[in-house]
């Protein structure tokens, strides 16, 4: 352990945390989700009952003033040679601070924010037996930078924070609506559901979901063989039509969810749960600068907001807001994923925010002069811009999506970031107030 820690500590005063030095990358965007080993568990979000899934809360090792670093905490954990089938990922949030990852003594990340809660693939990194992962604070001040004015509640350190296993052969991610379909008579699902294969043979998978309507009533139900060849990934869509729907178009007067199921099969066996809640909205915009809800415009009543130090008193506060006639809230950077499903349910509009505040220096439009014009930072701002995107795309909620808050400068990186977030032909309004009219805003 000592050793481990003398070598950790020997690169941090490198000063290895350089974006440019920095080869191995191991953060992914995608949904987040958990796969749950049974159906009664994952609709309970009950974790203690799968089998690969490892709550992580490592300790303070030390705390440090020398180079970028600031503190390192660790947590060593086992991995049986039953994973050796398995991809393993680790969740993590609430660090309180920037900060990067070292398993088993390797650097696997560049800097990361504090403010965007974050999956990491892990298992090339890792070793049969005991393993370590170390969770060093920084302060970089390039990242500094980026995080002008946020402020997150304080919660406990490492809550939330997990390692977990999937399949070899697993749902890698998702993307789920309930949209009208073209003649307007009742909603049609669009699941697409992306399923990894890291084996390096051909492999059949299925893929099945069920869904009930908001009276808890089955609906629909579907399961399709998915062949795939050995490291590839592939996309499985279903779209079956949803019929008496149009009594729970969701709204924030109307709140009324689908659960919906993914499961995934082998050999006729179960294998995992993925747990969703769907809502039945088509939102977009307008030529006059509105969001559309079904094509009408939204008559909105917006409030600056932050998730609480817990779900329970978040939800409070947000049913206070829409008792005083706030119908949509707009965070200052990404939020826990229960925050979200608190919207959804209590019925709340939400215009997400990536981690991206900058107002020093706004108005420069030199090369460098606003890090919205750092061409050297373009990584770091697409990568919190997509994280932001897609670990919440699935939310009903969620009617546009901001570049950043407010006035933090323009140019090449807002760009790319407009840009970036158009390819996924999401329909929801792209919204950046310091755009000031220029083309990299919707509205």
């Amino acid at each position: 352990m000592k050793r481990l820690l003398v070598r950790i500590f020997l690169l941090l005063v490198a000063a290895l945390f350089s974006i440019y030095d920095l080869t191995a990358q191991a953060r992914i965007a995608r949904t987040e989700f958990v796969c749950y080993d049974k159906r009664e568990d994952a609709k309970r979000d009950i974790r203690t009952n799968i089998d690969k899934h490892i709550a992580l809360k490592p300790t303070l090792q030390f705390e440090t003033a020398e180079g970028t670093v600031r503190a390192v905490y660790e947590q060593s954990f086992d991995v049986p040679a039953g994973w050796n089938d398995y991809n393993a990922y680790i969740h993590i949030e609430n660090v309180g601070a920037d900060y990067t990852l070292f398993v088993n003594g390797e650097q696997i990340t560049s800097p990361i924010d504090q403010f965007t809660p974050t999956d990491f693939y892990i298992s090339p990194y890792l070793d049969q037996g005991e393993n370590t992962v170390a969770v060093v604070i920084v302060d970089e001040a390039f990242m500094s930078l980026l995080d002008e004015g946020l402020v997150e509640a304080t919660r406990e350190k490492f809550t939330n924070c997990y390692i977990f296993a999937q399949r070899r052969l697993a749902v890698y991610d998702f993307n789920v609506r309930l949209l009208p379909d073209t003649l307007d008579r009742f909603a049609q699902l669009h699941l697409d559901v992306t399923v990894d294969n890291s084996f390096s043979t051909n492999e059949v998978i299925e893929v099945g979901y069920d869904i009930y309507d908001p009276a808890g009533k089955l609906i629909e139900y579907s399961v399709n063989d998915l062949t795939l060849e050995g490291f590839t990934r592939d996309t499985l869509s279903f779209k079956p039509y949803i019929y008496h729907s149009n009594p729970n178009r969701w709204s924030a007067e109307n709140p009324k969810l689908y659960p919906l199921t993914l499961y995934i099969k082998r050999s006729g066996i179960l294998w995992e749960y993925i747990p969703l809640s769907v809502g039945f909205a088509e939102y977009g915009y307008n030529d006059a600068g509105e969001i559309t809800l079904f094509g009408t415009p939204l008559k909105l009543n917006k409030c600056s907001y932050n998730a609480a130090v817990d779900s329970a008193t978040t939800e409070r506060e947000i049913k206070a807001l829409k008792a005083k006639g706030i119908n949509c809230l707009m965070p200052s950077y990404p939020q826990p994923k229960w925050f979200y499903a608190i919207c959804d349910r209590v019925g709340i509009y939400v215009i997400d925010t990536a981690a991206i505040s900058s107002p020093t220096n706004a108005s420069n439009r030199n090369v460098d002069g606003t890090p919205a014009n750092a061409p050297w930072l373009e990584e770091e701002y697409l990568r919190r811009v997509e994280t932001m995107y897609r670990r919440a795309q699935n939310h009903v909620c969620i009617i546009a999506f901001r570049l950043g808050n407010g006035a933090s400068g323009n140019g090449y990186n807002m760009y790319r970031a407009y840009e970036l977030l158009k390819s996924f032909g999401d329909s929801r309004a792209i919204i950046y107030e310091g755009a000031e009219g220029e083309w990299n805003s919707d509205l």
